[in-house]
């Protein structure tokens, strides 16, 4: 099903974002190969969103495999999401924008992606957490150390039960999240989680995925914050 503009999308994304769990963020080429075999195979292990966060600069890269997250996430029925630039979001028809703290403000990316469009912001601390207004979603982390944020101190597993506590915008923690350590960070009271290296750097990437989605069966069924 796409994505593309058309009355009732925002409502269709909104609906989507309401009822995922699994948030995976990817680079155009991670490690240096076409995305696509990943993408998939994080798919079809039960990933509900696709993010393309790519610093490399090399712009005709990132336009080709923002083609290939485009007909992925069209085939699979989920968002794409694209991180910091809210006009490449637009001109690759990106079902929203994801920004930081040190980004656009809120407003000038809704001014660019429009009311249809999806805005998730990063958020680091209780105040940050307090003043998000005006996005559909954000995430709370990192929660642990990672190289992906480097120089961004771990926030701990406080700041995502202070989230499950007092926020009602849903809420994704991120931040060295793995098969290993979700359940810690569910039972602090998420009920969605974004991951980078446990599904990318994965020798067998559906199955990461699956396992992180039976995590969730643990803490019990659709109820989910926000939503």
């Amino acid at each position: 099903m796409s994505f593309s503009p058309s009355e009732g999308a925002g409502a269709l994304r909104r609906e989507r974002l309401r009822t995922a769990r699994l948030y995976f963020v990817c680079e155009a080429r991670p490690g240096g190969e076409d995305p696509e075999p990943l993408l998939k195979a994080a798919l079809d292990g039960g990933v509900d969103i696709i993010q393309l966060r790519d610093k490399s600069g090399d712009i005709r890269l990132i336009d080709r495999s923002a083609q290939t997250f485009r007909r992925l996430a069209d085939n699979y029925g989920v968002p794409f999401i694209v991180n910091d630039d809210a006009e490449f979001a637009v001109s690759c028809r990106a079902d929203g924008v994801h920004i930081g703290q040190d980004d656009m403000s809120v407003e000038e990316a809704r001014r660019i992606v429009g009311n249809d469009a999806l805005i998730g912001l990063s958020t680091h601390s209780a105040e940050q957490i307090a003043a998000a207004s005006g996005v559909d979603h954000i995430s709370v982390g990192p929660v642990w150390e990672t190289p992906t944020k480097a120089g961004r101190p771990a926030v701990g597993l406080d700041l995502v039960r202070h989230a499950a506590k007092t926020t009602t915008i849903p809420f994704f923690a991120i931040g060295g999240i793995d098969t290993g350590n979700v359940s810690e960070v569910l039972d602090a009271g998420a009920r969605r989680v974004c991951v980078v290296r446990a599904i990318r750097d994965a020798q067998d990437p559906t199955g990461v995925a699956e396992a992180l989605r039976r995590a969730f069966a643990a803490v019990g069924g659709e109820v989910l914050p926000g939503g």
